[in-house]
Formats: structure tokens, C-alpha cells, sequence
């Protein structure tokens, strides 16, 4: 669920409010425009003729008319998730959203319904997807931000557009939390609520209901005392907001958000001078894990939903760099990179345009296309320490010391960069 809370200063220690006003925008899941997220109201999954949008540029097509009106009178661009029993889960956009931003929330939920093999819940993931189709899932990527100002009215996941980021804007590379990247916290919502599915009132039938009891138990740990999720529901508007999601059932829902957001580094670089938790803590300040390494220590129950279960540890969508980023584009994690917080955990990158752009490889088998402009892939080792193999203009870069560079196939890359030299492709 999205709200907005306008509160006086939490003040987190003694999570209390203090008696100076200040406006905090916490961005928390949905509630203006679209549909309520966290409130799900059987409905008649939408009736759509299936749209081919291969050829289109990008994947990006107009609206299907058979969509219906209240989404092609109001969304200008559209294009789709296919599933294996035939269906589609849809995503239609208004006129501000670019198709960058359409392109990587539908990448986003790639991700999440990709195959993990090996994994518990997550193996074959096609009984999530198809379930999904059959509930009726649209994601609704909306103009503007959740202030209530937006008011189109139609039954879907919302986003907006100044929380979608894209890797290599400036929102992405600056972490700037004014818009903050809401788009893994609502697409998982999408998928939790139409395909995962939630057990209790207001809800649809779901595929993974063995899932969604151990994502319930964390939950129930988590808000126990009120220590882990959401901290500081026992004060002021935390508590407020709170019964709210009691009242809708969406308290799972949340809290598996606030705990994937950390996961995959979302959080790792918010700070906040006025509220002095913030140095540890994910969320705007509400999940007591800031990091991947802070939830194994501090929420092991719900480092129990995440080891080998449904999420992938990396993310598998290619991110297209944005075509204005010029410089390094790092993978790997560097303290003084904010951004690193989150793209340490991506694996293949195209990069756009014609800057002049290197990467800085990470531990990851890395998939990394260059741009028209002159590219350079950086390594942590010296050039003998690496296999270079080039075929057919793909270059294979193996780094032969373990959990260092990994194996990287290089597409269109001019130079390799390693700390003793410098070569020429």
C-alpha cells in the first residue's frame, strides 16, 4: 500500500514525536489513484485479445481496444508479460512515462517471475505467472507522484513516474530518495497479490500458498514488539498506519517489501539527518535491515524467505544505461559510489548513446554491450591473471582467481582495463 504520512519528526530512539513540524514524504505503497494495492477486490480478469509487441520499437505498442476504455482513454502506451498458459499480465503507461521506465518495470517483473533453479518455491515459476494472467494483473504506470493529483481510476498496480528510476539517470546515480526507485516495491505487490496471493480477507486465489504461510510467519515475528517491522509501531502515526494495514490484510505484503527493498540494495545509501536511525535502518527508517548483511543478523527469519526460496540473490534483467551517463559505470561495490549500493547486484548492462563510458566489472558472470561511443571494461587483477578469448567479435574475459571478476562476455567493448595494462580489442 502507498500512503503519505505528514508527521511532526520521528524521532527514532525513543520513537516519539518531537514538537517541531516537518513535512516527510514516506513513500510506503499505494493509496491515491489507481486501485489500492493492499485492498484486492475480485475482479474479471481483463478480456485481451494477445498483442504481439515483438516488433514494436523496444516491445512498446499503443493500447489494445481490447483492453477496454477506462485504459485506453487514459494510457497512451502498453506492452505485456506473456505467460505460459497464454495469458499476458499488462502494462500500460501514460504520456509522461518514457520508454526507458516502461522497458525496465517490465524487466522488473521479468525478474521476478524468471525460473530460479534449484530454488524451493521458485523453480518453475509458471503457475505464479499464469495465475496472475488469470486474476487480471495490470501494472498502471502513472504521470506524476502519488500526491493525490493524479486521479485516473482503474483497477491495476499504480506507479508513478517520478519513483520509477532508470540505471544511469540522474535520480539513479545521485540516490536521490525524492524519487526514490518505488518500482521493486510495487511490482512486488503486483506479483505477491495476484500470483504469490495473500491468505486471509480481500484477496485473490494465489499459486504459492506454502509461501505465503512462511512469509506471514516472518511477518508475525517481524511486528511483534514492533523491533524488526515496522519500527516504531507502537508511536504516533507508525502505529496509525499500521492498524491501517491490519485493516486491509496487508501487512505481509508490506513487510515482504520493506525486506526485498534491503535486499537488493535500495536502501543502502539513505541517509537522514533528521532522524539519526537512518544510519542503519531500511525503509525510511521503518525495517530495522538496512543491507543485505544487516538482515542475516538482524531479521533471520526473514533471511529465511530469501536463501534458496523464490528471489533470485542477483538481479537477471539486462538494464539499459542511460544514454546521458557518461564516466564509469560501476558493478562493483565501492563505498563512495552510492548507487553501488544496488547495482552490485546486477549482472548484464547495455549501455545507450554515444558517451564514452567504462564499466567496472563485479563478482558476477557479467553480459556487458557497449554503446557507439568508445567503451572500457575495468578489472580488479592483473592482465595474466585473466583468460581473454575473442570469437566472432564477442569477447570472453574469465578471471581465473575465485570471487573476484567472474566470466564476462563483452559485446561492441573497445578496451580492457586491468591494474598493470591496458589492451586494445
Amino acid at each position: 500500500m502507498r500512503i503519505f504520512i505528514i508527521l511532526k519528526t520521528i524521532q527514532m530512539k525513543t520513537l516519539k514525536l518531537i514538537t517541531s513540524l516537518l513535512t516527510i514524504s514516506a513513500i510506503i505503497g499505494c493509496a491515491s489513484c489507481s486501485t489500492d494495492d493492499s485492498i484486492i477486490t475480485p475482479v474479471t480478469p481483463v478480456a485481451v485479445t494477445p498483442v504481439d509487441t515483438s516488433a514494436a520499437d523496444l516491445g512498446i505498442t499503443t493500447v489494445p481496444t481490447s483492453l477496454g476504455t477506462d485504459y485506453t482513454s487514459n494510457f497512451i502506451s502498453y506492452t505485456s508479460v506473456s505467460t505460459p498458459n497464454g495469458g499476458s499480465i499488462h502494462i500500460v503507461a501514460q504520456n509522461l512515462i518514457t520508454n526507458e521506465q516502461i522497458v525496465r518495470c517490465r524487466g522488473i517483473l521479468e525478474h521476478y517471475l524468471k525460473n530460479y533453479p534449484g530454488s524451493t518455491y521458485g523453480a518453475d515459476k509458471s503457475a505464479v505467472a499464469n495465475k496472475m494472467a488469470d486474476n487480471g494483473a495490470v501494472l498502471t504506470l502513472l504521470n506524476g507522484q502519488d500526491d493525490g493529483s493524479n486521479n485516473v481510476q482503474v483497477n491495476g498496480q499504480p506507479l508513478f513516474q517520478n519513483e520509477i528510476q532508470v540505471e544511469g539517470q540522474s535520480w539513479y546515480t545521485n540516490q536521490n530518495y525524492e524519487h526514490r526507485d518505488a518500482a521493486y516495491e510495487e511490482i512486488l505487490h503486483l506479483v505477491h497479490d495476484y500470483g504469490i496471493g495473500i491468505n486471509g480477507p480481500n484477496t485473490l486465489p494465489g499459486a504459492l500458498p506454502a509461501y505465503q504461510t512462511e512469509i506471514r510467519a516472518a511477518q508475525d515475528n517481524a511486528d511483534n514488539g514492533f523491533a524488526i517491522w515496522p519500527v516504531g509501531g507502537n508511536a504516533g502515526g507508525v502505529q496509525g498506519w499500521y492498524n491501517e494495514l491490519t485493516a486491509e490484510n496487508s501487512l505481509s505484503q508490506e513487510y515482504l517489501a520493506s525486506l526485498i527493498d534491503s535486499y537488493y540494495g535500495l536502501w543502502g545509501a539513505w541517509s537522514d539527518a533528521n532522524e539519526p536511525i537512518s544510519a542503519t535502518h531500511g525503509m525510511w527508517g521503518l525495517y530495522v535491515a538496512k543491507t543485505r548483511s544487516e538482515i542475516i543478523t538482524e531479521d533471520p527469519t526473514g533471511q529465511g524467505l530469501l536463501n534458496n526460496k523464490f528471489f533470485h540473490p542477483y538481479i537477471t534483467y539486462n538494464a539499459r544505461i542511460d544514454s546521458n551517463f557518461s564516466g564509469t559505470f560501476s558493478l562493483k561495490y565501492d563505498a563512495g559510489i552510492k548507487y553501488s549500493n544496488h547495482s552490485r547486484y546486477l549482472k548484464d548492462i547495455t549501455l545507450l548513446g554515444a558517451n564514452n563510458t567504462n564499466v567496472h566489472v563485479n563478482e558476477l558472470d557479467n553480459d556487458i554491450t557497449g554503446n557507439i561511443g568508445s567503451n572500457t571494461i575495468i578489472f580488479d587483477g592483473n592482465y595474466s591473471e585473466y583468460s581473454v578469448n575473442t570469437t566472432s567479435e564477442v569477447t570472453t574475459v574469465t578471471d581465473n582467481t575465485a570471487n573476484r571478476n567472474g566470466s564476462n562476455i563483452l559485446i561492441n567493448v573497445e578496451k580492457l582495463q586491468f591494474t598493470d595494462q591496458t589492451i586494445d580489442l
